[in-house]
């Protein structure tokens, strides 16, 4: 072996030991973030699960919660906890992502990332206020109604705790819509003209993923698959301004 491959060779070796360093650190960093706010809301625990709570206890009207595991009534708080930091470490987790990444993209691809990434934290925490403020009072004021007289409703707080948080991270994720829509457009794989004609299929697919991804009611489905359907045509708004050169090379290719 030449003399020169064995020094390409050692420098490509460090510039991935380099790599590895650096995403150490930022992972430890994550970490820290995420422990450190969970540290800070740990004395506000019962507060924090009251407060998720109080969708469920209104739509009771004076009814009560249960806890079938005496530890429950201790660690189904923390757990809640621990969750809401991560929630609220979300922007410094994305920001030690995207500072790890940026340094491989091009100048104009660094510009447009970050709109897209302070849009997906802003998504993010629209879905889960509109589980909170809208899914959740009619979701639980419809099944206490439905339930037979004879029928007391009176939830386990793990179990309810477990639905709240798979539901909120449900509405997070499909509100990234946008965000997934201008990605798809910018890697290439479509085009914003091409993803207006499938908008019969996104709004019946909609309906499919809410029909699964929530409880088996009428109200939630919908309450899911509209705003699916609304935030994938903000996407294309989004693409076409964020990628005005795959509308050009769309207008191109139909021309010749």
């Amino acid at each position: 072996m030449s003399e020169p491959e064995l020094t390409e060779e050692e420098l490509t070796e460090g510039t991935l030991l380099s790599h590895l360093v650096e995403l150490r650190v930022r992972l430890l960093r994550m970490f820290a973030a995420i422990m450190g706010v969970f540290v800070v809301l740990l004395p506000f625990a019962r507060t924090i699960f009251e407060y998720a709570a109080r969708p469920l206890v209104e739509a009771l009207q004076g009814g009560d919660m249960i806890a079938t595991n005496p530890l429950s009534v201790i660690f189904t708080p923390f757990k809640l906890t621990f969750l809401v930091a991560l929630a609220v470490a979300m922007p410094i987790i994305l920001y030690q992502l995207w500072a790890f990444v940026a340094p491989g993209l091009y100048r104009k691809e660094r510009r447009f990332a970050f709109p897209l990434l302070a849009s997906s934290i802003v998504l993010f925490y629209s879905g889960i206020a509109f589980a909170y403020f809208v899914l959740f009072p009619l979701v639980f004021t419809f099944l206490v109604q439905f339930a037979p007289d004879i029928v007391e409703v009176m939830p386990d707080i793990t179990t309810y705790v477990s639905f709240v948080m798979m539901i909120s991270l449900v509405f997070g994720l499909a509100f990234e819509v946008p965000v997934a829509t201008v990605l798809v457009v910018w890697a290439g794989i479509t085009t914003p003209a091409k993803m207006a004609k499938a908008r019969p299929y996104v709004f019946l697919a909609a309906f499919v993923v809410g029909m699964f991804l929530t409880p088996p009611d009428v109200i939630s489905q919908t309450l899911l698959a509209i705003p699916v359907y609304l935030l994938y045509e903000l996407g294309l708004v989004m693409a076409r301004i964020f990628t005005p050169e795959r509308e050009e090379e769309e207008a191109v290719a139909s021309d010749t």
